[in-house]
Order: C-alpha cells, then structure tokens, then sequence
C-alpha cells in the first residue's frame, strides 16, 4: 500500500465511434426522442400546479407518454429516466443560481446525446490495438476507437469501473464519453522546479525559464490579419473558403421567412466539420503539451484573466463609436482561438494528477513591467511581440511573452499568489513588489 494513501479519481474518457449507416440511423433517433421527452418534461413542468410538481408525478407522466407515443418508446427506459433526472436536477441548478431556467430545445440548436447510466449495460472488451466494441441499448454492439487503457474485463472491480457513458454527436460523427472511476496511490508532492506561464497570441505558452512551446502555426497571415483557419492545412483552407462562398450563395436566394434548404443545410454541416477537425487538432496539441508540462515542473504560475472582458467588442455604441474596430475583431478571434481557459483548466488536473499544484497571480501590469528593474512606463509594448524598457537606467529588450511569464513567477514568488476563499479569490499582497532580479 502506497505510504500517501488511496484516493478516487472520476473522469470522462471520449472515444470516436465507427457506426454502419443503420446504426447511424438508430443512434439518430433516440438522440431526437431524448431531446422530445425533455420537450414533454418541460411542458408538463409549465402545465401543472406547482405542488404537483414532483418527480414520481412526472416519472408516471413520461411513463405514460412511451406507452402512447411509439416515437418515445425508440429510447431505452433507463435513458428516458436519465432525461427526467438531468431535468429536474436543471431546475435544482437554476434555483440555487448556478446557471438559467431550463428551456425548450430546438432541433437545430440543441446537442443531440443519449445518456447511458449504468455501465454494466455496456459490457465493454477490447477486440482489436486500436479498437474496442461496446453495447448500445437497443442499437447493439459497436465498435470505439481504442485510444486508453480502461478498467474491463479481469481490470475491473468495485473500486476501479466504468460507471456509465454519454453518447454525443458533433460535426464529426457520434462519440461516447465514458464515466470512469479509478481508486489510485495518492501522488508523492512534485520535485519539479517552479515556473511562470504566460498564455499569448504570438506565442501560445511562453515560460519563464525560456522553454516556450509553440504549436507552430502562424497566428499572423503576411498582410498581418490573423488566421483564423491556422489548424487546417492548405487544401483544407481551400476547400472551407469554397463551402462558405457556396453557402453565402445559396443563402442570398432564400427569400425572407421562407424554409432553409437542405442544400444549404448540407453545406453548413461541412463547414462544421471542418471547423471541428481544427479544434480537434487543438485540443490534442493542448493536452500534449499541459501533460509535458505537468511532469516536468512542481509549482506553475499563471495569470487570473478574464477572458469574456478581454475579447469585448470595440464597436461602442452611436453617440460615442469606438475606434480601431476591425484590428479589436481580430484580436478578439485570436485570443478565443487560443483557448486560454481550456488550457488552464488542464494545467489545473494534470498538476495534481502528478503531484504538482497551480496557482493563480493577478493579470494587472505583467505585460507592462519589466522583469528586470521593476518599473512600468508608458510605451513600453512596441509591438505585440517586442518589449523594450523606457527605464534611462535599463533598456532592457526581449520578448514580451518571456518577459511577462517572468513577472508571473515574480508575483507568486513574491506572495501575490490568488487565495480561493468562500467561493471568491481573495489577493493576498504584499506591501510593494520587489523587482525581480536583474539580468
């Protein structure tokens, strides 16, 4: 036994599966029958009396409903119980104001996903290197693309099991999304080094220890536009500029309120897809790279920004319109493209995963300050990616990447770290910041 102890560890686990086109079909229909039941949970929540609003009325309700419905009956029992508990459990987040009142979901808008409760019903085995077969409820046994070690077969116990799954669809086709429960040794505390980690534009993840890592795509096009097709290759760029220029056509001959077609449709559905291919290959690139990160440092430092502030239009409104509109539009795409947060909400597991920890610094200033003397003068960001120090008695110049990753690690090092406290950041500061150490 492991002198640190055990503990449990929940996470999702998301694979691609291979469906024939009948069982694309199946899948399709029970997706489009949850999304319905949710429709008849919410207009009997809206029809009934208040104190008749319990879950064994509505339970007999849906019940009811699969008996006449035959459409309804195509969902697996246990899915359509799962459909009334993510309902009721909606409302139960709304009145404690985590999130907005649930609502009707649209067939075009709303995400199609069956929900797979028990995870005995999925008899999982791996079959193949690369692939693995599952069972769908009333679909059958389908194949997953096998890309991590799950607890199956004489690997699973009470402790370590595969507790239930999601199926999802995006632009790419039907996933499922495992539900895992692992019992592991506790990690020994981290050896690594500390290090200051700055999220840019220029330059994706900037350290302060000079080992940036970049995804080696041009956050710039020549003309000094950003890119915001920089995950696809140039056939890909092509293709997707043809598609939109077909969907714009297509679109200019519908007339107002008239039905969208289904050419149109279709044409959308590749633009997504190829859209979800970039983001696919983003995603993979983020989790290479926070996962090399968390092995190698113990402490990281990164800043507390708020992303939804930053990426805030420049339009302004008619009586004061704002200036320098079109360069704000695309900052504000680079900046979403990079997906700051997601990035640091990998750091934040993975760190403790390996035994590593993650704290947060307040953003104010490390652009603008220059790690080398401390001071902070006007005119100092030549660029977006130079830094030069207007200190007569500096002149410091480098990367304003490096240099602010610098002023991260500074500020943690120096007690400015972020405190969560009673759900809210508490800053606990220093009387003055002492520069960081000259170079």
């Amino acid at each position: 036994m492991s002198e640190l102890g055990w503990e449990k560890r929940q996470f999702g686990h998301r694979a691609r599966l291979a469906l024939s086109a009948a069982e694309h079909l199946l899948m399709d229909e029970q997706a489009h029958a949850a999304r319905t039941m949710w429709n008849c949970l919410h207009a009997w929540w809206q029809m009934m009396p208040r104190h008749k609003r319990t879950l064994a009325n509505a339970d007999a309700a849906i019940r009811q409903a699969r008996k006449e419905i035959d459409f309804l009956a195509v969902l697996p029992a246990q899915a359509a119980q799962a459909v009334l508990k993510t309902y009721f459990q909606a409302w139960k987040n709304c009145w404690d104001g985590r999130v907005d009142a649930p609502n009707f979901k649209g067939r075009l808008r709303s995400v199609m996903s069956v929900d797979i409760p028990q995870g005995r019903d999925l008899q999982i085995k791996r079959v193949h290197r690369r692939w693995g077969m599952a069972n769908i409820p009333k679909v059958g046994r389908v194949r997953f693309r096998w890309t991590k070690d799950l607890p199956v077969g004489k690997h699973a116990d009470n402790n370590n099991r595969i507790t239930g799954a999601r199926l999802v669809k995006d632009a790419l086709g039907w996933h499922i999304a495992f539900r895992v429960a692992l019992l592991e040794a506790k990690p020994a505390p981290h050896p690594g080094a500390q290090v200051g980690i700055d999220a840019g534009v220029n330059l994706p993840l900037a350290l302060s220890d000079g080992n940036h890592h970049d995804h080696g795509r041009a956050p710039r096009l020549p003309d000094g536009s950003a890119d915001r097709d920089k995950w696809l290759n140039t056939q890909e760029k092509s293709k997707l500029l043809r598609l939109e220029r077909r969907a714009a056509q297509r679109k200019a001959h519908c007339r107002p309120g008239e039905r969208t077609s289904r050419r149109l449709h279709h044409t959308y559905d590749q633009i997504r897809g190829l859209r979800a291919k970039a983001t696919r290959r983003h995603q993979d690139w983020q989790h290479k790279t926070t996962t090399a990160l968390a092995h190698k440092y113990g402490v990281m430092v990164v800043e507390a920004l708020t992303i939804t502030n930053m990426v805030k239009s420049a339009r302004g409104t008619i009586a004061e319109p704002g200036s320098s509109v079109a360069q704000k539009a695309g900052l504000n795409r680079a900046i979403s493209q990079e997906a700051w947060g997601r990035t640091v909400t990998m750091l934040a597991y993975k760190a403790g995963r390996y035994g590593g920890t993650l704290h947060k610094v307040p953003a104010p200033n490390t652009s603008r300050r220059c790690s080398a003397c401390g001071f902070i003068t006007p005119g100092s960001r030549e660029d977006q990616a130079t830094f030069v120090c207007k200190n007569p008695d500096c002149g410091w110049s480098g990367n304003a990447d490096h240099n602010a990753a610098q002023n991260i690690l500074h500020l943690y090092r120096t007690g400015h770290a972020l405190i969560p406290a009673a759900g809210r950041a508490v800053v606990r500061r220093d009387k003055r910041v002492k520069p960081a150490t000259a170079r």
